[in-house]
């Protein structure tokens, strides 16, 4: 009998998620450009590794991603998941 779950998880795109940035494809293609909101990166949640170091953990949709790399959009968001 397969384990259950009490707790039910939303799927990445419907999870509660702050707005830090965007992300496109370069005029010339070859590379992916991010701008990032100086306040709301400066407001996002960190975590450090074992090694003292600190990082922002931030995310960006593989769909919509594809979506940019692929012409069919022209920008899509850079998100952290706000903490509960």
């Amino acid at each position: 009998m397969p384990k259950t779950s009490s707790k039910k998880e939303k799927p990445e795109n419907e999870q509660n998620t702050t707005l830090v940035g965007w992300a496109r494809q370069s005029r010339a293609g070859g590379a992916l450009k991010i701008s990032l909101h100086q306040e709301a990166f400066g407001n996002c949640h960190t975590y450090t590794t074992a090694d003292g170091t600190a990082y922002v953990p931030l995310v960006i949709s593989m769909a919509a991603l594809r979506r940019v790399l692929d012409g069919q959009q022209s920008v899509t968001t850079v998100s952290q998941f706000s903490e509960n």
